[in-house]
């Protein structure tokens, strides 16, 4: 695979792993509940804070500004979203730790799920769903 197909295959994966857009990031990050959330090498920000003031830059920037630098936090990013949604609790998340700290990183468990590894993207899975609504209203 080339590294111009390995970029596209990253920032694919990118926008399926962070669902919020740069102003709903943005605002959560400004809020008391972000700060609190996730680990800190020390007293200052959060690892997962500080990566979402970089997710919000990334977001805005066209694809092809995209750096090698950008890259591989776009890949450290898809990491850290796939392998916590892995340990979901169990029960209502909705005002847990768990959830706060994926925000941080881009991504709301509350929206839709996140797509399997290799499969679809998410705008093609939407996308899909609006062809099979169209076609089974084109039926009656």
């Amino acid at each position: 695979m080339s590294s111009r197909e390995d970029g596209r295959d990253t920032v694919r994966e990118f926008r399926d792993a962070v669902n919020m857009n740069p102003g709903e990031l943005d605002k959560w990050l400004a809020s008391d509940d972000s700060k609190a959330a996730g680990w800190r090498k020390g007293r200052g920000e959060s690892v997962g804070h500080e990566s979402g003031r970089r997710i919000v830059d990334l977001l805005r920037k066209r694809t092809n500004q995209f750096t090698e630098r950008d890259l591989a936090h776009m890949r450290k990013v898809i990491g850290y979203v796939r392998r916590h949604m892995a340990q979901r609790p169990a029960g209502d998340v909705r005002n847990t730790r768990w959830r706060f700290s994926l925000m941080n990183w881009g991504h709301d468990p509350m929206k839709a799920p996140l797509p399997a590894v290799g499969g679809p993207s998410r705008k093609a899975q939407q996308r899909h769903r609006a062809a099979e609504r169209s076609s089974g209203r084109n039926r009656r």
